[in-house]
């Protein structure tokens, strides 16, 4: 897994694997935040694999896609929420990270 550490709270990776739930847990995140839509790529596992998984490991989950095509006012405000009930630390993903860290750096802006 290729994980990058954004800060204390936050860190994002490109798309995991149901079974990468487990390394999540021992990593100790608390949290996962999924920013792909389901079935972007025909070979992506579908987040409620990931979801199923990680409540099998206490782990909490959020699904707050994004499309390729860029954030949408929606989609940072439920990350602004998203942020604010979630135990940290939170690893979120899409297909590179780059949507992960673009709406997390979004949702710190003052609204």
């Amino acid at each position: 897994m290729d994980i990058r550490k954004i800060d204390e709270d936050y860190s994002v990776s490109p798309q995991i694997e149901a079974e990468d739930v487990d390394i999540v847990s021992l990593l100790g995140f608390r949290s996962i935040v999924c920013h792909r839509p389901d079935r972007e790529q025909a070979d992506q596992p579908a987040f409620s694999s990931i979801a199923g998984r990680a409540a099998q490991l206490g782990i909490e989950v959020r699904h707050i896609p994004v499309l390729s095509t860029g954030l949408t006012d929606e989609a940072v405000g439920s990350m602004v929420r998203a942020l604010d009930d979630l135990p940290r630390p939170i690893l979120a993903y899409c297909r590179s990270g780059t949507r992960s860290t673009k709406i997390y750096e979004q949702a710190l802006l003052p609204r």
